[in-house]
């Protein structure tokens, strides 16, 4: 998965229209709260699986993060 920049064209995509559709209908709070929550989860699924298949494909596991968890990357800082 490729992440692009986002760029307004002035027009609705037929995502945003579906979801302007959806969205102007009265609903309980209830059912807002559970489509947040699914969308979400929809992004954080694919986000893991593009993870996991980085991680395949460098051989990388557990031994990777920890070697991440000790690294000190703040840029110094000059007066």
């Amino acid at each position: 998965m490729q992440v692009n920049e986002i760029t307004p064209t002035g027009k609705f995509t037929k995502a945003q229209l579906d979801l302007l559709k959806l969205f102007s209908k009265d609903m309980p709070d209830e059912t807002w709260v559970e489509l947040r929550h699914v969308i979400s989860q929809h992004f954080a699924n694919k986000a893991t699986a593009e993870i996991d298949k980085i991680f395949e494909e460098n051989n990388w596991g557990q031994e990777k993060i920890e070697e991440w968890s000790k690294e000190h990357m703040r840029t110094p800082y000059t007066k």
